[in-house]
């Protein structure tokens, strides 16, 4: 029973972090984002750049975590993360003016890495000490429940609170979040042993198959960040569709919330490539059905699918390197985050410049779907590299 409560309070550690730095700190600003276009000055090429500069952030806190090996310093970090996602939210709230947003985004960036990769690396480190699979299915929940709450709070309130208000509540909401992150995440065990006495080692991946999953996760990244960005503005930009925004960014989160538990299953089935490989071409078909009609249900339907893969594939990714390096799990986290990253600048800003010379997201989402195809290819590259390192670890070992 006491395993089980600690267990618990671990999980709900690492999903409530997430809520706080990927949910409130990063993703809120997309169903806000039509609301302050409304209200203030923001432009669309200005809403993109902002966008970009979020990204920014999280690349640069991606690098930052690929160099840390020391568990403690990781532990302290994160939790500095939930502070940073506090303030850089109540920030958005108290200014209208562009270089506070700015700088808020970028910082926010940087809390978001914090959560996503040194609290994904100090849960799975936990799980795979104390003799629990390493999955992180459930942990990763928690950036669709994040998702999700944020656009409900947005939904729920457009009504009687202005968007400086609405940042505001959001900040409230982290900061009472936050106290209780930081009171159930444990400190970090340093030993190189599991709880029952077994050795940790890391066993990392040939470079070609590191460079592929890199350029597949990349691929990812362009898909992930134009519709993660955009799609409640995208809605809101098609006739008739005015004030659904936020309702479609909610389908996204309530889409993302059991999609890493589902996707974790189907991996247990097929493998994790092939799972990732499902899952981006899943991604787009969500991608594309915005742009079959200018329809609610096509909006809706391709949010909630598109919710239903990103997650995953993150989690995936997350999780397999993770494992290759169990007693350093953040260190290959990092690096995939840093490609996923780097595409996360370019996407937004590119989107939002094409956006603003011809109109319309539809280049975006073009863009964002030849990407994801080129990673689906990618990844039929690395299940083949997969298979062959198979077979030479078996020779290997009946040579041995």
């Amino acid at each position: 029973m006491l395993q089980f409560s600690e267990k618990f309070r671990v999980l709900a550690a690492g999903v409530l972090g997430l809520v706080i730095t990927m949910g409130v700190a990063r993703f809120a600003y997309t169903p806000l984002l039509g609301i302050m276009q409304q209200h203030t000055d923001l432009s669309l090429a200005a809403g993109g750049w902002l966008a970009a500069l979020n990204y920014v952030g999280y690349l640069s806190g991606a690098i930052i975590a690929s160099l840390i090996s020391d568990l403690q310093l990781k532990d302290r970090l994160f939790r500095l993360g939930l502070l940073v996602a506090v303030a850089t939210t109540l920030m958005m709230g108290l200014s209208d003016d562009l270089w506070v947003w700015a700088v808020s985004r970028f910082f926010a960036g940087l809390s978001s890495a914090a959560g996503m990769l040194l609290g994904s690396g100090l849960v799975l480190n936990w799980l795979l000490r104390n003799g629990q699979r390493g999955e992180l299915g459930i942990h990763f929940g928690g950036i669709g429940l994040g998702i999700a709450c944020c656009a409900i709070l947005v939904e729920v309130t457009v009504r009687f609170a202005d968007w400086q208000q609405q940042w505001y509540l959001l900040t409230l909401l982290a900061l009472v979040l936050t106290v209780l992150t930081w009171r159930w995440m444990p400190a970090p065990d340093t030993s190189g042993m599991t709880t029952s006495g077994k050795p940790m080692p890391d066993n990392p991946p040939g470079k070609l198959f590191f460079w592929v999953f890199m350029a597949a996760y990349f691929c990812a990244g362009i898909g992930y960040a134009v519709s993660a960005t955009f799609i409640s503005a995208i809605v809101e930009a098609l006739p008739g569709m005015q004030g659904q925004g936020s309702i479609t960014f909610m389908l996204v989160g309530l889409g993302a919330m059991p999609a890493c538990f589902i996707w974790d299953r189907i991996a247990r089935s097929t493998g994790d490539v092939y799972a990732l490989l499902l899952a981006c071409l899943l991604q787009i078909i969500g991608i594309m059905l915005p742009l079959f009609g200018n329809s609610l249900w096509f909006a809706l339907s391709g949010a909630a699918l598109f919710g239903a893969t990103f997650v995953g594939m993150v989690s995936l990714v997350l999780a397999m390197a993770g494992r290759y390096y169990p007693t350093r799990p953040a260190k290959m986290m990092g690096r995939m985050t840093i490609s996923y990253g780097v595409a996360q600048i370019v996407a937004p800003a590119a989107t939002g410049w094409l956006a603003g010379s011809s109109g319309s997201y539809a280049q975006g989402l073009y863009l964002a779907a030849g990407m994801m195809l080129l990673g689906a290819v990618l990844l039929v590259w690395l299940k083949l590299l997969e298979r062959h390192q198979s077979k030479l670890q078996g020779v290997a070992s009946s040579i041995s």
